[in-house]
């Protein structure tokens, strides 16, 4: 399974609840909700359509899970919700009990295995392990180069600081940029692949 990471993120490389004011205020965060404004169903939808289509599971971190499974359960009936609700998921948690994964096919993670068995997972036949959100997890990911394909959707704003997905280990990550598409409101998608040797 190929681990294909997928995040709305700021000019300033911030990721921190970018989809509602509620949703992560983790450190005063006062900008929730701030890629609204350059959502598109062609582009922005598009991107996320695209990681859907050929994922065979989700991986998530707890914050995102918990986010994930309050919004999409209710939305059935939807295409996109659909696929988002069947789907095998799984989220790295040490604080998440297994009798409070009431999102279908959900398996928790221990925080403490997790390297480990995303590993087996990404070793495992099937379609790409889809990751949205989850900055811990990402790092992580990013650092222990288990990432096999990072899409940006990069939007034209400045929030100031946050969150972010880049390890600050003191190691060099080179990628390779393999496409781009442009949005009407400025949004750029740029998907990146490890760079080869």
């Amino acid at each position: 399974m190929r681990i294909v990471i997928t995040e709305f993120i700021s000019l300033d490389g911030v990721v921190q609840a970018p989809g509602g004011p509620g949703e992560d205020p983790d450190g005063g965060f006062a900008h929730g909700g701030w890629s609204h404004p350059f959502f598109d169903p062609e582009v922005v939808g598009g991107a996320f359509a695209g990681s859907l289509a050929t994922a065979g599971a989700l991986l998530f971190g707890r914050r995102t899970w918990q986010t994930m499974a309050g919004a999409w359960p209710e939305r059935a009936g939807d295409p996109f919700a659909d696929q988002m609700n069947s789907l095998p998921k799984y989220v790295v948690s040490d604080t998440l009990g297994d009798d409070k994964l009431d999102w279908n096919n959900t398996t928790r993670i221990p925080g403490a295995d997790a390297v480990a068995r995303i590993r087996e997972l990404r070793a495992a036949d099937g379609g790409d392990l889809a990751v949205m959100g989850s900055p811990t997890l990402v790092r992580t990911l990013l650092s222990e180069g288990l990432a096999d394909e990072l899409r940006l959707i990069v939007m034209p704003v400045l929030v100031g600081g946050g969150k972010t997905i880049f390890p600050d280990d003191g190691r060099l990550h080179t990628l390779e940029l393999v496409s781009t598409a442009t949005s009407p409101a400025g949004v750029i998608v740029c998907t990146y692949r490890p760079a080869a040797g």
